[in-house]
């Protein structure tokens, strides 16, 4: 009896691209897919700091390099993939403008708007492009959110960019699926960073986030990186057009 084989978790040899990964989530998901063997481009707008994060990476043994791009300016991002070929590319830029519906003004809504949904379509849809080029597929994972699936208190907009990713991604799925392009999304709760950090240090926010989350704890960036490996990997090779939720319980009820 022949026993199956799993998948493997790993990336050697494969080249990726994450934005957004200067600090917070986008910077854990970048370690770990260069912890699992892929040459990593670490994208940002803030160079200095971009550039002590890679050269970390590059001294703990992984292999990496910086390349400091704003993803909201598109004719940069069409020459990023015109110069280079990725085999993953993890979108984690993004955005947040939190308050009441009834407050939100025109320049939180487009500031929002550009750079959690414009950006992310633009940068997907030149990922998509190149890897069909390329003819040999590819995953392409933008950092969602729980609120992608739930409505929250002040976050009008900030849902419904959330939403409109996962509709971006179902019908990239669609389109790219017969070149072998898995287009999927992780959808974290609440997770302690130093720009979440506000936000879990004011009481009643804090006990709102508490009663969300069933387990009994907080999420942290080390709970993101097993979810980013599993997709960018031969592991998820028959997942596309869907998400991951990493939320603690939160969608649950």
């Amino acid at each position: 009896m022949t026993l199956p084989k799993t998948p493997s978790f790993r990336l050697d040899g494969k080249r990726a691209l994450v934005a957004g990964a200067s600090s917070g989530i986008g910077m854990a998901c970048a370690v770990a897919l260069a912890e699992a063997g892929a040459h990593v481009t670490f994208v940002a707008r803030r160079s200095e700091v971009l550039e002590s994060v890679v050269s970390d990476v590059c001294a703990a043994g992984f292999a990496a390099q910086a390349c400091a791009l704003d993803v909201t300016d598109t004719q940069a991002v069409r020459d990023l993939f015109s110069d280079q070929h990725f085999d993953i590319v993890l979108n984690s830029a993004g955005l947040a403008r939190h308050g009441k519906a009834v407050d939100t003004t025109e320049d939180d809504f487009d500031a929002v708007m550009n750079i959690n949904v414009r950006a992310a379509y633009f940068l997907a849809q030149q990922a998509g492009k190149a890897m069909i080029a390329n003819g040999s597929g590819g995953s392409i994972i933008q950092i969602s959110s729980q609120m992608a699936h739930v409505g929250g208190l002040d976050r009008a907009v900030y849902c419904g960019t959330k939403h409109a990713v996962e509709g971006i991604n179902k019908a990239m799925a669609i389109e790219f699926g017969p070149a072998g392009i898995r287009v999927n999304s992780i959808c974290p709760t609440f997770i302690l960073t130093p720009l979440t950090k506000p936000t879990f240090d004011d009481p009643e926010k804090r006990a709102w986030i508490d009663s969300k989350i069933k387990l009994p704890r907080i999420g942290k960036v080390e709970d993101i990186m097993g979810a980013a490996v599993f997709l960018a990997s031969d592991a998820s090779g028959m997942i596309t057009g869907t998400s991951i939720l990493v939320d603690g319980g939160w969608t649950a009820g």
